[in-house]
């Protein structure tokens, strides 16, 4: 590498939406922001299990935005594969990822149990990616830090992680290096969410990365999705069925319990059984208790909204549950029905055209829920086909992400005009939205790269 260079290599979320790192070569040190799992297409998801094209154990830290599975999932891996250094990121992001990786090995583990006993697998025997033992030896490496204050990293290397909205703990990351400042937007919150703070914004940015999972597409308000939820509600349970909810255990679990006690206490739905069924989800609301200072939930709120809602941990509790067919209401994970417990319920009762499945989060192409989101009637699940029958429905207002007029007002209190900016965690149309709303508002080039690329900053 030339002197005075600083090498990018883009390891992922550039030209897709998941498995965000962006590897930082500044010659002297190498610095990794985020370390996610790729989900959704299968040739993305092989890419999890193939060695970056970079070696490993040179890596001297990684800078995690947020402690979502895109984000932070491939860390046990990157562990495995001879990474010694430190791990930073703030407080709620480290306990979200030690909660996130701990639950994505158990669910590896109890998958790769189920394909050997059933014989579903290509592989023999299958695998997990990686284990709870892979977990274990991820965490040590884990260095919580403050919010908005600047932490030297190395000599001339400097960072700071600001409040971002989207979940708790969710920051950008302003890495100074020799002066010049490259900005990581992570994932960026809405301006009006109903649990989280407003993001705050960069002052200055000499290289810019940017999030475009929503560029070129509008949220209504999540105040107007409300209506929209007691309907589905209401109309549901009044043909005898049961509303199904997949959700990112942390951060939308959460908001759409708070939803539902709103609804339930306003008597504008029924009172019906209402189950959060998340091991991990359980354990964010314990975390909401600790971390007052990045959300909008008064303590006594908190613990009412949880008194309403059965909250399941046991997989036994799961597999009784899954057979009842009086009428309810069930969040569960995963999002994007990549895995996770909503499976099981679906396994059981997809054919149930009474019942409606309601998505309220992004689906990534590739995945479960995008495929039943465009019309499939069956789903694959522990490697069978079921029918499904259900009701589809799904509200984008209540997106954890900002949509395209929140990413264009984030970057509007940056005062420079950046050298350069990367488009990257988002698909190609977003992506290419996103990119001309920049240069129609602000006249600024922005770029948007490939996997793998290499770019090269003066």
């Amino acid at each position: 590498m030339k002197k005075n260079k600083i090498n990018i290599h883009f390891l992922g979320a550039a030209g897709t939406v998941t498995g965000s790192k962006y590897l930082v070569d500044t010659g002297d040190k190498k610095i990794l922001i985020d370390c996610g799992l790729f989900q959704g297409l299968k040739e993305l998801r092989l890419k999890n299990w193939e060695y970056p094209p970079v070696n490993v154990a040179d890596i001297d830290a990684v800078l995690l935005t947020h402690g979502h599975m895109d984000h932070t999932g491939y860390l046990p891996r990157l562990v495995k594969q001879g990474f010694n250094g430190p791990i930073y990121g703030t407080n709620p992001t480290l306990d979200i990822a030690k909660i996130i990786l701990n639950d994505s090995a158990k669910i590896q583990e109890q998958e790769a149990e189920r394909a050997n006993k059933e014989g579903y697998s290509k592989h023999n025997p299958a695998e997990p990616l990686y284990d709870l033992k892979d977990v274990e030896k991820t965490i040590p490496h884990f260095k919580g830090i403050p919010q908005s204050q600047w932490i030297p990293l190395f000599d001339g290397i400097r960072a700071r992680f600001q409040y971002n909205g989207h979940i708790l703990g969710a920051t950008y990351i302003e890495l100074d290096i020799h002066g010049k400042r490259f900005v990581f937007s992570g994932d960026i919150g809405r301006t009006n969410d109903l649990l989280l703070y407003p993001p705050l914004k960069p002052a200055s940015a000499d290289v810019l990365f940017i999030e475009s999972t929503y560029g070129g597409r509008f949220h209504p308000d999540e105040v107007e999705a409300l209506p929209q939820i007691e309907k589905l509600v209401n109309d549901t349970i009044n043909r005898g069925g049961s509303l199904f909810v997949p959700s990112f255990s942390v951060e939308r679990a959460q908001l759409m319990m708070l939803i539902f006690w709103k609804l339930l206490k306003e008597k504008k739905i029924p009172k019906i059984q209402m189950i959060m069924d998340s091991p991990m989800g359980a354990s964010v609301l314990e975390l909401f208790h600790r971390t007052r200072d990045w959300h909008r939930l008064e303590d006594n709120e908190c613990d009412e909204m949880c008194s309403h809602f059965t909250v399941v941990s046991s997989y036994r509790e799961t597999m009784e549950l899954r057979t009842d067919n009086k009428p309810k209401i069930v969040i569960a994970g995963s999002g994007m029905l990549t895995g996770g417990r909503m499976l099981n319920y679906l396994e059981t009762q997809a054919q149930n055209p009474n019942n409606t499945l309601l998505f309220v989060g992004y689906q990534a192409e590739g995945t479960r829920g995008r495929k039943l989101l465009e019309g499939d009637k069956e789903l694959k699940v522990y490697g069978k086909w079921v029918p499904f029958h259900m009701e589809v429905a799904e509200i984008e207002g209540l997106s954890a992400h900002a949509d395209h007029a929140e990413l264009m007002d984030w970057m509007d209190s940056i005062k420079n005009k950046p050298e350069r900016i990367f488009i990257v965690h988002g698909e190609k149309e977003s992506a290419e939205a996103l990119q001309k709303g920049i240069k129609e508002t602000y006249g600024w080039d922005a770029e948007i790269p490939q996997l793998y690329t290499i770019e090269e900053i003066e």
